[in-house]
């Protein structure tokens, strides 16, 4: 679901944080070498999210903040923060093109464009986690 947090709701940050889990600790965070992304550049979206883009004529760029249970990617349109939340059950990943990483959550999605080698290791880092967050199973003892 997507959220506009621009201003402090509680119930919003509290649906947030019900979704994807809480803030990494500092140790969390160093051992992770950072929980948040580069910034990233969209090449597209899904209909909701490109209905919101086209509202400005700024340059089209969001940023992914890791959390314990999944990640938030954040964007900006006419001075307003939109969040999309996404548990890791439901982040599915895709790289495309070689330049590009796809971002999907039901039925939304941004794709993002990967020019530099800092964002292929951002998501080589949240592919590990993501399957580090993996299911366990019978067999798995």
């Amino acid at each position: 679901m997507l959220h506009n947090v621009s201003y402090n709701n509680p119930k919003i940050e509290r649906k947030i944080t019900e979704e994807v889990g809480g803030i990494l600790t500092l140790k969390e965070r160093w051992n992770l070498k950072g929980s948040g992304s580069p910034k990233l550049f969209i090449t597209s979206t899904s209909i909701q999210i490109h209905n919101l883009m086209v509202l400005d004529i700024n340059i089209n760029c969001c940023n992914v903040e890791i959390r314990q249970n999944g990640i938030i990617v954040r964007f900006r349109s006419l001075l307003e923060t939109y969040a999309l939340p996404i548990p890791y059950y439901k982040l599915t990943i895709y790289k495309g093109r070689a330049q590009e990483y796809s971002i999907h959550r039901d039925n939304y999605f941004i794709k993002v464009k990967a020019d530099h080698k800092r964002v292929h290791k951002f998501f080589d880092k949240l592919s590990q986690l993501k399957l580090d967050q993996g299911f366990e199973y019978v067999d798995d003892h």
